[in-house]
């Protein structure tokens, strides 16, 4: 099943049982918002969570594209990136915990063929403030999935304050034997869908207030969704990255975590691009240069020559239509290249400056932080601008 099918089959099992699509092609969060990328399919919904109607209705599912840097030392793995998209179901008030679970179990099995033997789920234990979620536990228990009960890692929150609840979070076997342990003792137990019942308000003291009107919302990666059902080892093998894994390794001869880093961020930056985002030292800006001088540092660890200028124009198209964007390769691809020029610029001022008699000896640790922090300069790199001898 490629990931084209994936979704049309995701979006239109909820439209069949009365959900509503809505938009999710931006990574720029609603006007008034204060963080700078959008970073999960409910947080432009959040208003509607907690009591406002939604002027699409009580039921919606979306696909939502998100940027995360939380996770950047762990982009190179199998399953993080950057930018991703978020399978989303909602309802603001309207069916339980219960139906959600239901359906959700009836996708994953009839419309993705997960058989029930290959799934796990863990459910929220309790804690000194709420107690086990026994209804979705009686659920899971009554569709014959086994279920876990965990504490910590099954309660959602969007923050320190604001709505939270009880969630179930569904597994899928990936070890490649029969299934065996459970979610916390076997990694080999993937996570793929989250399920959570928008029960409370956490207050700045820590205080719950139950909602008036309860949610639910799910979100799904759609990479990891694609990566269980074409079988394969990792996001970076599937048909997302078709064209990546073609054309890059031949252009770029690079260790398999290095190569996976420059995919996910050049992929990364051609999104933000396109979503209208330039290179700045600030905002939003500043988190599109971070990505590009990151790949870039990457890309010249081993060789200062390798440069952007030559980047096949399938992949910048190939990203632009997945994200459905009118940018044009021409605008990327000049971007691109003028962030590498003001990077080599950087990289001119790191060998001016470690040429001078401060830095001929050995550098120590505060040497190296005191060069990214104050003068930018990439660590991996500091020592390739020092001059020879």
């Amino acid at each position: 099943m490629d990931t084209d099918r994936t979704v049309r089959v995701f979006t239109d099992f909820y439209r069949e049982r009365g959900h509503h699509l809505i938009t999710g092609s931006t990574l720029l969060p609603p006007p008034g918002d204060s963080v700078l990328f959008t970073t999960s399919g409910m947080h432009p919904l959040t208003p509607f969570l907690e009591g406002r109607p939604h002027p699409r209705g009580r039921r919606l599912v979306n696909v939502q594209r998100c940027l995360r840097t939380t996770d950047l030392d762990e982009v190179g793995d199998s399953t993080h990136l950057t930018v991703f998209e978020m399978l989303g179901s909602w309802s603001l008030g309207d069916y339980g915990h219960p139906q959600s679970l239901r359906w959700g179990y009836e996708l994953l099995r009839d419309g993705f063929g997960i058989p029930r033997e290959q799934l796990h789920v863990t459910v929220f234990g309790g804690d000194g403030q709420v107690g086990p979620d026994l209804e979705s536990l009686r659920t899971w228990e009554e569709l014959g999935v086994p279920v876990e009960l965990t504490r910590e890692d099954n309660w959602w929150s969007n923050g320190p304050v604001g709505p939270c609840g009880p969630d179930s979070e569904i597994f899928v076997w990936t070890g490649g034997t029969p299934p065996r342990g459970t979610p916390t003792t076997d990694p080999r137990w993937v996570e793929i869908w989250n399920h959570v019942v928008m029960r409370y308000r956490r207050h700045e003291d820590g205080s719950l207030q139950p909602l008036r009107r309860p949610g639910i919302d799910t979100g799904m990666g759609l990479e990891r969704l694609v990566t269980v059902l074409q079988g394969r080892d990792s996001v970076y093998d599937t048909d997302l990255f078709e064209p990546w894994r073609r054309l890059l390794p031949p252009r770029w001869e690079l260790d398999e975590p290095s190569l996976r880093l420059v995919r996910d961020h050049l992929r990364s930056a051609v999104v933000v691009i396109g979503d209208g985002v330039r290179p700045s030292n600030s905002g939003r800006g500043y988190v599109l240069r971070r990505i590009v001088r990151r790949l870039l540092t990457t890309l010249r660890r081993d060789d200062p020559s390798r440069t952007l200028c030559d980047l096949p124009v399938e992949l910048l198209q190939h990203t632009l239509d997945h994200f459905r964007q009118s940018s044009g390769t021409d605008l990327v691809r000049d971007v691109l290249v003028e962030e590498e020029r003001r990077f080599d610029g950087l990289l001119e001022r790191g060998r001016r400056l470690l040429s001078g008699p401060r830095y001929r000896g050995p550098l120590s640790g505060e040497d190296y932080d005191y060069l990214h922090d104050t003068h930018g300069l990439p660590r991996d790199l500091v020592d390739g601008l020092r001059p020879e001898g």
